[in-house]
Formats: C-alpha cells, structure tokens, sequence
C-alpha cells in the first residue's frame, strides 16, 4: 500500500514531467490539437504564443499539482489558457471553484499591469481565460464540468448565476486505438502513460516503434527523458534495460543534441 509521503512524490514526479513536457510551444499546440475539438484550435500559431512564467497554484495545494499558463494572440486577441494538471488519484469535486480562484488571479495579474486610465475605458473588457485540467486518475472523473452546477438551487436563477465549463483531458479515457493512431508524440506520451502493469507497458512501448521512427529528433528527445525520468524509473533493472532497448531501436539520437526551442 502507497503511503501518503510515496503518494506525494509519485504526483509530483508526473506534474513536472506533464508541465515539462507542455512548456514546449509546440508540444502544446500538438496537445491542444490532438485533444480539443474546436474550431478555433487550428487558428493558434506557435509564434503568436507565450509562455506565463508564473503559478497560481494555491498553497494549499502546491505539493499536489501543477499548472501552466499561455498567452495567445487569436484572431488579433489576448487569449490566456490556464492549463492545471490535477495528477491525483481522486477526483476532487471542489475542482470548480479552485479554477474560478485560479481564473480571477490571472485577471487580477493581467489588471495590476494595465493602467487604470486603460481600465476606465467604456469599451475596455477582460481577455478570455479558458481553463483546461489535464487528469491521469484511474477513477472516472465525477466532478461537474460546469461551474453553476455547485451552486445549491442554481436551476432557480438561470442565467444570473455565474457560470463557465472547463476543459477535461482525462488521459485514461481515450482508447490504445484512438492514442495510436495521433501518431504523435502526446498521444505516444498518454498512451505509455496509462495505468498498466510492466508487461503492457513494454508492449505499448512496441507497438509505438513506427511513430517513434517519425518523431522529430526534438520529440524523440522529449519522449526519451519522459519514459527515463517517469514511466522506467520504478522498473527492476531488467526492465529499464528493455525499455532502452526498444527506444534505441527506434531511433538512433545523439546524447548531446540540445533543444532550442523551449519557451
């Protein structure tokens, strides 16, 4: 049995190798891509985004997950995503109100750097924040997508009660089949991370060998430092031993190669 110290290690060693993995530009619009259907997804540009280096986390919950926070320019204007990746083993049912929390201190930063001649302004308005919870739990997410819908007797006020839904990415829904064939590296990193003993693991691993061939040599590189630093760190030797074998079977990189476009 996991005991609450190893809990808290395990969940954090996956919140910085799913924000490691997303502080990449690219990486990011491949996610939202890969997961997100709506149309204004295809109209984001990697060089009109901008990474927001700074948490909003609350500190009650600062050992508990991460977050990640991009500036896009959509359609001449200021997006903010505010991406919170909720790696725990349950479902918090409160997940509604931290992101209004989290949703009204990226306002309250964006406000303190306006001026307020800027703010009196008739036609000044808020940018949207589109909040996004990226959730690897086991369990079935539970918790209500819409805000209103934890407010007691909210059906009595209609369209006066403050409302908005959030974005889910729950990594063990989707099917091998659906990961497989993203034929990228998300996908790739969603499947390897679904909940599986040793032995599936290392088939999924293999059955990823021709979308690892087609990887960028930037990807492969991501991949590689995901699966040595997350998925093959609690695996017996013997086991780390086939995982690097397969990873170097499918492709040749150097150990020197340095990434240049991280945010």
């Amino acid at each position: 049995m996991i005991n609450n110290k190893s809990e808290k290690i395990i969940n954090n060693k996956y919140d910085k190798g799913y924000k490691y993995l997303l502080s990449y530009k690219k990486v990011f619009i491949e996610f939202l891509r890969s997961f997100v259907k709506k149309d204004w997804v295809n109209q984001i540009e990697e060089s009109k985004i901008i990474r927001i280096n700074k948490s909003f986390i609350l500190q009650d919950f600062k050992n508990k997950e991460a977050d990640l926070v991009y500036q896009v320019k959509l359609r001449d204007k200021e997006v903010f995503f505010y991406v919170l990746m909720e790696l725990q083993s349950k479902v918090d049912f409160q997940m509604p109100y931290r992101l209004l929390l989290y949703i009204i201190e990226v306002w309250r930063e964006i406000l303190k750097d306006s001026s307020l001649k800027q703010q009196k302004r008739k036609g000044y308005k808020l940018p949207a924040v589109v909040p996004i919870v990226l959730y690897n739990g086991a369990n079935n997410w539970t918790a209500s997508l819409n805000f209103k819908e934890t407010i007691d007797s909210y059906e009595l006020f209609g369209e006066n009660i403050i409302d908005f839904k959030y974005i889910l990415i729950d990594v063990n829904r989707y099917s091998e089949e659906e990961l497989l064939q993203l034929s990228n590296l998300i996908g790739s990193i969603f499947l390897l991370d679904r909940k599986t003993d040793r032995e599936k693991l290392l088939e999924r691993l293999r059955k990823l060998t021709n979308v690892l061939k087609n990887l960028s040599e930037d990807e492969f590189v991501l991949l590689r430092n995901w699966v040595t630093s997350i998925i093959s760190r609690s695996l017996p030797e013997e086991k780390k031993k086939e995982v690097k074998e397969i990873l170097e079977s499918s492709k040749e990189v150097s150990n020197s190669y340095l990434i240049s476009n991280k945010s």
